[in-house]
């Protein structure tokens, strides 16, 4: 099914920096967003420990780091990179759903679709569609689900996007059997830096398709998550500039280092998915690096339907939707 009007398209990628309420609120009432993106939940919440679960930004020219624990939303422009070792929000699906319901009950203003990042095994997933399901017939506005299938931070859990079987295990837990479904499912997917990638996506894509008699098991994919295997180092030191669960203070790189490698994967995906009838319709949400009108302007170009927005949100907070659309 057709993603629901996202109207200006340009939205929030599920990051750190759409963990709570206030944070939601505050872009569900910006002019300049088309709809809202929560972070990524599971049905139960996830352990974060600060101690290791971290973020921060940087220049990508001289590496200079902002120390881990400064202030977010006031970062010069020059630190326009972005590394972190987090896992998911330790918030559980069932709060996102009722800030949801809070949240669009008492606006009076334009309704604006939510985008419901969340993550878990292909049994869980199937879960948390249910309860979106559920939920979209106590709320009025427009529910969308997208599977992250493409954290890096997560110790002996590659991303299961990188897999065609893993893939279809997903596929295969929300197969519709016939059913019309009534929330769109898309998947959000790691860097791809190679052929065979692309390759594993399209198969997974494909073998599920015939399982749906012909029809795409996704409606849209979200293009791309963090690249990982990154690492920072303190110049002055040359000690790494985050902690990490595996200790080395390897994370995932975002902002405009990744935006070349954004671009490329929106404009392979896109052509990929032309190329099949029954994945055509499927949209594209290009996430990676923008942060200026250029950026979201090149997103477009290359494909995407609708563009998100992580580390820039992080740098300068809702008011870089503004700049971007000026």
């Amino acid at each position: 099914m057709p993603l629901p009007l996202m109207s200006p398209p340009l939205i929030n990628s599920a990051n750190p920096w759409c963990s709570s309420q206030e944070d939601l609120q505050a872009l569900y009432d910006s002019p300049s967003t088309g709809a809202v993106t929560t972070r990524t939940s599971l049905l139960q919440g996830f352990g974060h420990d600060p101690a290791i679960h971290q973020h921060t930004f940087f220049d990508p020219r001289n590496h200079d780091v902002l120390p881990y624990g400064g202030p977010d939303y006031a970062v010069p422009d020059s630190k326009c990179g972005s590394l972190n070792t987090l896992g998911y929000s330790p918030t559980p699906l069932r709060e996102y759903l009722k800030y949801i319901s809070a949240i669009t009950t008492a606006s009076t203003g334009r309704k604006k679709p939510f985008i419901i990042s969340v993550t878990g095994s292909p049994d869980e997933i199937r879960q948390c569609y249910d309860m979106i399901t559920e939920h979209q017939q106590k709320v009025s506005v427009p529910l969308c689900m997208e599977i992250n299938l493409s954290c890096p931070n997560i110790p002996s859990k590659p991303p299961p996007a990188y897999s065609k079987d893993a893939l279809i295990e997903y596929f295969i837990a929300l197969s519709r059997n016939g059913v019309e479904r009534t929330v769109p499912i898309g998947i959000k997917t790691p860097p791809y830096t190679y052929h065979d990638q692309f390759a594993s996506l399209l198969k997974g894509l494909l073998s599920a398709s015939v399982l749906e008699k012909g029809n795409s098991p996704i409606d849209f994919v979200t293009t791309t998550n963090t690249l990982g295997s990154c690492l920072l180092l303190d110049n002055t030191t040359n000690d790494a500039a985050l902690a990490s669960a595996s200790g080395a203070g390897v994370g995932g790189m975002a902002g405009a280092p990744l935006h070349p490698l954004a671009l490329g994967n929106v404009k392979t995906i896109r052509a990929l998915l032309d190329e099949h009838e029954s994945l055509k319709m499927v949209d594209i949400i290009g996430v990676g690096g923008v942060g200026d009108k250029a950026g979201f302007d090149r997103m477009m170009s290359v494909g995407a339907k609708l563009v998100g927005v992580g580390t820039a949100l992080g740098r300068e907070g809702v008011k870089v939707f503004d700049h971007i659309l000026a």
